[in-house]
């Protein structure tokens, strides 16, 4: 099981690429096939397969290969392999993020000046998407919370609020009215202040693919994947509740808050089993995938179901 402490976790910790690509040969051929199948948004609702996993055995870190070629990213297209092939002409530097809303310093932040006097973390965290499908995933990047912080935002504001970059010219998956752009997320503010809840901008040491977010991404990783928003250039603090992208696109699919939870189903397929990316058969799917025990005091009180 992943240690339940990230703080702890050393980049030396890391199970080295090679190492894992070694020792899990096999498992990535026959997970290959899988891949396909999964990747199909559009499928009939999934049955809940008889080869499910007794239980989720150790999480091992996926290979670079595998996180950066198995993607969701639109605004690059929708095949999972659209992203890298289509993502390599974005122009990631110079960047900038626009801070704005309700904060006591908003203005337009290089990147560089956005994380001044926050420390650095690597994490290793499960990523679990809507699709049913997942990946242990080496992040680099800094803790969202310390970020804002240093943002000073004002009592009034309740939600963050981000916007991903819009440039059809570089982004061709926006030049079709597939969603609403740009790309559209927010975090209740408790959760952005969450330690869990990181501004990524690496992957196992690198600098993050352009395939993955780069320059800079959102990870929550308690959540689906679709609120990791992608090559953030707008942080917003807001009072009212945002309307995202994917809530918009499809309110009954797709809720606000996003919590991985295995009781409540995608309208077209189960979300109580998942298939790790590499591996053949499907494990049972946690709640708040697996980080509960962090995150769970963050929704005393509310119904799950109905917030989904």
């Amino acid at each position: 099981m992943l240690i339940r402490k990230p703080d702890d976790i050393e980049p030396s910790e890391i199970t080295p690429e090679r190492d894992y690509v070694n020792r899990r040969a096999f498992l990535k051929m026959a997970g290959g096939v899988g891949a396909l199948a999964a990747g199909s948004a559009l499928a009939p609702r999934l049955l809940r397969s008889a080869l499910v996993a007794d239980g989720p055995p150790e999480d091992t870190p996926n290979t670079w290969d595998q996180i950066t070629s198995y993607n969701n990213y639109y605004e690059f297209g929708t095949d999972k392999a659209d992203p890298k092939a289509n993502a390599q002409q974005l122009r990631t530097s110079p960047w900038s993020v626009e801070v704005a809303g309700l904060c006591r310093k908003p203005g337009h932040y290089a990147l560089d000046d956005l994380f001044r006097s926050v420390t650095r973390v690597d994490r290793v965290y499960r990523l679990r998407c809507v699709e049913a499908w997942s990946m242990v995933v080496p992040w680099n990047g800094y803790v969202l919370g310390d970020v804002l912080r240093r943002l000073e935002p004002e009592p009034g504001a309740k939600y963050v609020q981000f916007t991903t970059l819009y440039d059809p010219q570089q982004m061709p998956g926006q030049r079709r009215p597939i969603l609403q752009w740009p790309y559209v997320e927010g975090l209740r503010m408790d959760e952005a202040m969450h330690p869990l809840a990181l501004l990524v901008t690496g992957l196992y040491g690198k600098p993050l693919p352009k395939q993955d977010g780069a320059p800079v991404r959102l990870v929550v990783p308690w959540k689906y994947g679709f609120k990791g928003i992608k090559a953030i250039v707008k942080i917003e603090f807001v009072e009212q509740q945002p309307t995202t992208t994917w809530m918009r696109a499809w309110p009954e699919a797709y809720g606000f808050y996003a919590n991985v939870n295995p009781t409540v189903d995608h309208p077209q397929w189960t979300q109580s089993v998942e298939r790790r990316i590499g591996e053949w058969r499907r494990r049972p799917t946690q709640m708040f995938n697996g980080y509960g025990d962090q995150v769970a005091s963050l929704y005393a009180g509310m119904d799950l179901r109905k917030n989904f």
